[in-house]
């Protein structure tokens, strides 16, 4: 049985030689929380010894963001740093790997005023947009990835001690990230080599359409573009190196058609966005747009979601997630979107991936709509898999396939 230590390296070395995939003589930026300083020092000096010419961080502190909500004016997140946006694509054209880590308190924005939550998501989806075109569009390496941080795992195990809170979700990212195993990279591998499999099945099946139903009150019609192309477990970038976006990843995924969205689909799980949580929340679908919507929790929130732009009204991401997942099964409610949307079947609001159609990656935006693609500053992930889920795929040639029933894959 591996201690923790020889987890912890591990864990930073499959990030780094399996999730970015860096090469020799590419630099690498990693963003982290500033608890994380251990962490990412490992990953630094397992990427210098591959031979990466440099390792930029971009530091966050979840006691300084809330202060900075908290006494700074809403012009101040009107503007996003220009300087900031520069950096990051320099990086990106330079062929740079880029590593996030997700680690936030999931409510450290609970009480905040949700104008200038608004004002800094609009102004960073602007100022950023550039610079996301290069991971969404696989040019380069990027890959999302979870630590512990004290506030976070106080959240997802509020009856615990801190230090025993923070035990226990290690051991949860540890397991969810096949760690536990005696060869990570070996079960990665047959994991990854699985989920081609099913993106095979449904790239040969060219479905024109999903129906999903579930008994919560989801009946909702999602029409896919011609030319559609299903991805998950890892992709090439522009150079042909293998990544991995997610750590953990149990999804295959396309796009929807923009405007081929139609009926009703309930939540399952609360959405963490912007600090704050959405929780039991509706949205109504016709013509791909977003005509109703309601939430127990955070419906102001979602209102602000929704209004980010005009393609924050519709989808741009269908997810397939067994009920069974590995994440599902830990019974734990990570209320952080990296573990909760690999939990679960999902959708995303706003920009569509490129990758996810032939082409699409020389589209230009302007002809997105004509192909059926959602542009977006926003891309949000929230989760609609339930333990009764069923979808049927309709082929072009109107046969119904059911692929999901009582949650599970049937394919």
């Amino acid at each position: 049985m591996k201690n923790f230590e020889s987890k912890f390296v591990d864990y930073a070395r499959l990030i780094v030689e399996v999730g970015v995939n860096v090469q020799k003589g590419e630099p690498l930026v990693i963003s982290s929380p500033i608890e994380g300083a251990d962490f990412v020092r490992e990953m630094a000096k397992i990427a210098y010894e591959k031979g990466v010419i440099d390792v930029y961080v971009n530091w966050t502190d979840d006691i300084l963001t809330r202060l900075k909500y908290e006494n700074a004016p809403l012009s101040v997140f009107e503007n996003f740093p220009k300087w900031k946006a520069d950096a990051l694509e320099d990086y990106a054209k330079k062929g740079a790997g880029f590593i996030y880590i997700s680690a936030e308190d999931p409510q450290l924005l609970s009480g905040i005023d949700t104008n200038k939550i608004a004002a800094f998501n609009k102004s960073s989806g602007i100022a950023l947009k550039e610079y996301r075109n290069y991971t969404m569009n696989d040019i380069n390496s990027w890959c999302v990835v979870s630590i512990p941080s004290k506030n976070w795992a106080m959240r997802v195990f509020p009856e615990l001690e801190e230090q025993t809170a923070m035990e226990k979700l290690w051991e949860a990212i540890f397991e969810a990230t096949r760690m536990n195993t005696d060869d990570p990279v070996s079960a990665w591998r047959d994991h990854l080599n699985n989920l081609e499999k099913k993106v095979s099945y449904l790239n040969e099946k060219k479905f024109k359409s999903l129906h999903y139903y579930s008994s919560n009150g989801t009946d909702l019609n999602v029409e896919l573009p011609d030319g559609h192309i299903w991805a998950g477990g890892g992709g090439n970038n522009s150079k042909g190196d293998y990544f991995v976006a997610n750590m953990p990843t149990e999804e295959v995924f396309t796009m929807p058609h923009k405007f081929g969205v139609n009926g009703v689909v309930f939540s399952s799980k609360p959405l963490n966005y912007g600090g704050n949580l959405i929780d039991e929340f509706k949205l109504v679908f016709e013509n791909g747009k977003v005509i109703d919507f309601d939430a127990v929790k955070g419906k102001d929130l979602l209102e602000e979601l929704l209004s980010m732009d005009e393609g924050a009204k519709y989808l741009g991401e269908v997810a397939l997630v067994p009920y069974s997942s590995p994440i599902e099964k830990a019974g734990i409610l990570f209320l952080n979107t990296l573990f909760d949307e690999n939990a679960s079947c999902h959708f995303a609001l706003g920009k569509a991936y490129p990758i996810n159609i032939e082409g699409g990656a020389n589209m230009k935006n302007e002809d997105f709509s004509e192909f059926g693609v959602n542009d977006s500053i926003a891309h949000e992930d929230f989760m609609i898999g339930t333990r009764d889920l069923k979808i049927v795929g309709t082929t072009s040639e109107d046969i119904d396939i059911v692929i999901f029933k009582d949650g599970e894959w049937t394919i």
